[in-house]
């Protein structure tokens, strides 16, 4: 066999290695390292209640973002945003955490990302070689992976009863376009919580919880003793 030949079997093995190999750090990445998916019941009573803050926050947005605009845009770094009248549905959770908690994914998933970027979906979905603060956290794939590995995760049921205000529902549109939702303190004739998200019109409030494929329910509470989840620490119902 020639040395061509030896060097080119050599080098298919690595490179198959290497697939291999990030293969399986992308699929450990899908479940948070440490951290088991609570019951969808976690929280009840309290959780009825606790995420009205979150709701009213969504829900402000109503009649002011009125654009859906999925276009890319350079933003400040931390607290960045894109114009208040339009946006996507990620930004409506951006915004509602940020004003209701004092969360500020922006930065919270860019320096998980920095520190964890191959736990992400960036490199696969979009080519991506490394964080973006402009855009990593309107993006719902990974707002997803960044919820389940801060532990915010629940089982994903269709039952209703098991949705509260201000838990965030992650789905797919049509089985293929990501989209995420803030489940409403209101509820259906049918008793199904409404939700308040941006599918396309600008912020609004809808009877859509069961209309897509759901693929992610997370929910999240301040921390008792310090009332701060800046530093993204997150205390979560047990």
């Amino acid at each position: 066999m020639s040395v061509f030949k030896r060097a080119r079997k050599f080098l298919s093995y690595a490179l198959l290695i290497v697939m291999l190999s990030l293969a399986v750090v992308l699929w450990l990445g899908k479940v948070p390292i440490g951290i088991e998916y609570g019951s969808p019941y976690r929280g009840i009573p309290d959780a009825a209640t606790n995420g009205i803050d979150i709701v009213s926050a969504a829900r402000s947005q109503i009649g002011v973002t009125v654009v859906y605009d999925p276009s890319y845009q350079n933003i400040s770094y931390p607290n960045g945003d894109v114009p208040m009248e339009r946006g996507v549905c990620s930004d409506v959770i951006v915004r509602a955490l940020r004003t209701a908690r004092g969360i500020d994914l922006q930065r919270l998933v860019h320096e998980d990302m920095k520190a964890h970027f191959i736990m992400y979906p960036s490199l696969i979905r979009w080519r991506m070689l490394g964080p973006d603060s402009n855009i990593d956290h309107r993006r719902v794939l990974n707002l997803e992976r960044f919820f389940g590995r801060s532990g915010w995760s629940l089982e994903v049921t269709k039952e209703k009863v098991c949705y509260f205000p201000g838990d965030i529902v992650t789905c797919l549109i049509g089985g293929e376009i990501p989209h995420v939702m803030i489940v409403s303190d209101r509820k259906s004739p049918d008793g199904v919580p409404l939700v308040i998200h941006n599918v396309g019109s600008g912020t609004q409030e809808e009877d859509r919880l069961f209309s897509y494929e759901i693929t992610g329910h997370h929910r999240l509470i301040s921390c008792v003793a310090t009332n701060d989840v800046s530093c993204g620490k997150v205390c979560v119902f047990d």
